[in-house]
């Protein structure tokens, strides 16, 4: 479980395979000396397990499922990635819950200035849209915003000067590809209000199991 909040910007130093996986090496901020082997870790949002550390580097494998659903397999070495560790007990929740489970790969649409922040949009298919809302959450690559506007297929986020110099969002342009994780929240509640396939469900029952 994540929270969408980055903790440091990372850089793909090598990438490998071992059979369908892709193998990453990622240098970073953080001391590989805390990382522990089969850890979770999430890289521009997906959720990936730690397989070796060295010094100043962890190395992470993404399987054939990841790379279908994301979009690491386009990386080259380089790449800058979002790099966020698992919550842990008796954290501070400052983001959204974030599962590091990818749902869809969006496309940026476009990136402008708007004061002193960037307004980001990004489109993504049509079949998520009851999982966005206005004033929502949604992860881009890992990094936990709110949506400003949204329509079919389409939403636009607000990236504030901090979330541009701490995040690799900075460096996205029109046409880019981007992971993209939906509020985790709205996916469950959208499957249980699913009343013709779970008989008996109510707003009342769910009222009642604190929803």
């Amino acid at each position: 479980m994540f929270t969408g909040l980055i903790e440091t910007v990372g850089t793909i130093a090598e990438i490998g395979s071992r059979g369908n996986y892709r193998i990453m090496t990622l240098r970073s901020s953080i001391d590989s000396a805390g990382i522990v082997i089969g850890e979770s870790i999430a890289c521009d949002g997906a959720c990936l397990t730690v397989v070796a550390t060295q010094p100043g580097v962890f190395r992470v494998e993404a399987s054939r499922e990841t790379l279908a659903r994301t979009v690491l397999g386009h990386y080259r070495v380089g790449r800058a990635v979002n790099i966020e560790r698992a919550l842990t007990v008796g954290s501070r929740l400052g983001g959204h819950f974030v599962s590091g489970h990818v749902d869809d790969t969006g496309t940026v649409e476009y990136l402008k200035p708007v004061g002193e922040s960037f307004e980001l949009g990004v489109r993504f298919n049509k079949a998520y849209d009851r999982l966005v809302v206005e004033k929502g959450s949604i992860a881009i690559n890992g990094v936990s915003l709110t949506v400003n506007s949204c329509r079919s297929g389409r939403s636009a986020v607000n990236l504030i000067p901090y979330t541009l110099e701490h995040t690799s969002l900075s460096g996205l342009r029109t046409g880019h590809g981007v992971n993209i994780e939906f509020d985790m929240i709205g996916k469950y509640v959208v499957k249980l209000m699913a009343g013709d396939k779970q008989p008996g469900l109510t707003i009342d029952k769910l009222i009642e199991s604190g929803w």
